[in-house]
């Protein structure tokens, strides 16, 4: 019998903390120099809920473009982006993001930093103490509640700004280079701890990473995108249980593959995917 791991303020229901992603012919351009630049091109992919899908690609392809629009805070574009169902147009709670850096504020304890997620909720004040402790202990701070992010490392205060991102507990999880600016070492163990995070919470996230190895590690798919303007070159699939060895042989093909990909000649749009029937307009 499966038995939940989460403290009941972690564990949800599916309906609250998991959510389908969905993007249609989606176009986004910028007025540079006065001139239109198209920065993503017939974007179109659907995410299943609970799904954990990595994006990589070149500097400049439009991925962190993508998150911006997922997101929330760009809906300048056209096309479709839907959260079950519902077409994206402004920030909400339904979403969360981490960047590469925590942004964590300074003056505030890393229980203080989590806790402000929640202000602009409904969550009664006195709930508010567990929940975040249960998500401190999520995330494996037990004991740094009362820390200043110069108190720790990069690697819990990463962790530290991935609480803050899940304690509303979000449908879609988006991660923006989260590890970037992590050494080599405690890269690797914040990925075991995002995996080991994600196996427990179970909302769907969309990472976005230059690291090829981490994209396979941690996603059930990913998806490669080729730049100028941004489209979505392949995706793949990562046909292996989680949690992963990182030396499973097809880890190490998959790796080969798509490096071999990104550092081909720039691909002949012909040959990048498309929904069938959609009029190229370029």
């Amino acid at each position: 019998m499966f038995v939940d791991p989460r403290p009941p303020s972690v564990a949800s229901t599916d309906h609250a903390a998991r959510g389908a992603l969905t993007i249609a012919d989606l176009d986004k351009s910028f007025t540079i120099g006065g001139e239109p630049r198209r920065v993503l091109d017939n974007i179109s992919l659907s995410v299943k809920a609970g799904e954990f899908v990595s994006i990589v690609g070149a500097s400049g392809c439009g991925k962190s473009t993508l998150l911006r629009l997922i997101v929330g805070l760009d809906a300048d574009y056209s096309g479709e982006i839907r959260l079950d169902g519902n077409r994206i147009a402004s920030t909400s709670l339904d979403r969360g993001i981490v960047f590469q850096d925590h942004r964590l504020f300074p003056w505030m304890t890393l229980a203080q930093n989590i806790e402000l997620a929640l202000l602009n909720t409904d969550t009664p004040k006195e709930r508010r103490a567990q929940i975040v402790a249960d998500h401190i202990a999520l995330v494996n701070l037990k004991g740094f509640e009362q820390a200043y992010p110069h108190q720790l490392s990069g690697g819990m205060a990463q962790r530290a700004a991935i609480a803050r991102a899940l304690v509303t507990e979000p449908k879609l999880l988006l991660l923006d280079e989260p590890l970037g600016a992590l050494d080599a070492l405690t890269r690797v163990h914040v990925q075991n701890e995002l995996q080991r995070i994600w196996m427990a919470q179970r909302s769907t996230v969309l990472m976005v990473t230059h690291d090829v190895e981490e994209a396979l590690y941690l996603g059930d798919r990913v998806v490669i995108m080729a730049p100028d303007p941004g489209r979505i070159r392949r995706i793949v699939d990562v046909d292996l249980p989680h949690p992963r060895d990182r030396g499973a042989p097809l880890l190490h093909r998959l790796k080969d593959e798509i490096l071999a990909e990104l550092t081909a000649a720039p691909a002949d749009p012909a040959n990048l995917v498309r929904l069938p029937g959609r009029e190229d307009r370029r």
